[in-house]
């Protein structure tokens, strides 16, 4: 895996953990939305500046979006789609 799919793969990884959607991400870290799609498929040169936008909103360091995958380990799942349901008495 090349870098930028490593990074990807993290980005991803992260994120579905964190519950957000490439468009949650993307808003906080002040990101157009397509540009994260990109980034997590291996498709772009990711600044620093941009990795540390995405560190911060992930509540990480940037070294984990670098953390070695293990060949084996299965992609990370997607969201899933359509507006989290309200809780209740709100």
């Amino acid at each position: 895996m090349d870098v930028r799919q490593t990074i990807g793969w993290n980005l991803r990884r992260l994120r579905v953990a964190k519950g957000l959607s490439q468009e949650r991400l993307a808003l906080e870290a002040e990101i157009d939305r397509s540009y994260v799609g990109r980034v997590e498929r291996g498709m772009e040169n990711v600044t620093v500046a941009t990795l540390e936008a995405f560190a911060r909103v992930l509540s990480v360091n940037v070294s984990a979006l670098f953390a070695e995958i293990d060949p084996r380990a299965p992609k990370p799942k997607p969201l899933r789609s359509g507006r989290k349901q309200k809780e209740p008495g709100r």
